[in-house]
């Protein structure tokens, strides 16, 4: 009988929380790009901010995953998953920071005020200000139990801190 590589997973608690930190993270910026595309809620600067650790933790976690599979040394492991770790971190604190400013716990950057428009085009100036959207920071475009986007954020970037801290304990590589 051959030896899958879900086989080879289950065996090896790293690979697999790197695996599982794969999976959740990509499913969570679907989301995000779901609200943003299907549902139309745009981001704010802060939102997009929120996205750049998923950026980094998505390709990571797949690449941990795959050492743990073919067997890495398990430093090369280990530190993977300690870059899973302080990214996801980084993320659960951006995403405080953000729920912080929708609450209204402290200011929220003064950059969020909409996009930018080319000043060059033909055409009233007043019209062009006029059709800026903009997409402030301190207000939650959704919330569901209380808790907004950039709650849940927080939430699920902690979850996948502790599932690769539950990679790298089990594995007891570090």
């Amino acid at each position: 009988m051959t030896d899958t590589w879900i086989d080879r997973l289950r065996r090896d608690e790293a690979g697999a929380a790197a695996f599982a930190v794969f999976v959740l993270s990509a499913a969570t910026i679907l989301g995000a790009w779901f609200f943003q595309l299907v549902v139309k809620l745009p981001p704010c600067p802060l939102c997009l901010e929120e996205r750049i650790p998923y950026y980094i933790v998505i390709p990571l976690s797949l690449l941990t995953a795959v050492a743990g599979l073919l067997h890495a040394p398990r430093r090369l492991i280990a530190i993977g998953l300690l870059a899973i770790i302080a990214a996801m971190l980084w993320s659960a604190a951006l995403g405080a920071n953000h729920a912080g400013v929708e609450w209204r716990f402290w200011p929220g950057p003064t950059d969020c005020s909409g996009p930018v428009t080319d000043f060059t085009k033909q055409g009233s100036l007043l019209d062009q200000l006029q059709s800026v959207q903009v997409v402030r920071c301190d207000e939650a475009a959704w919330r569901l139990l209380g808790i907004s986007l950039a709650g849940y954020n927080a939430l699920i970037s902690l979850v996948l801190a502790a599932i690769a801290a539950f990679g790298l304990r089990a594995r007891k590589i570090a």
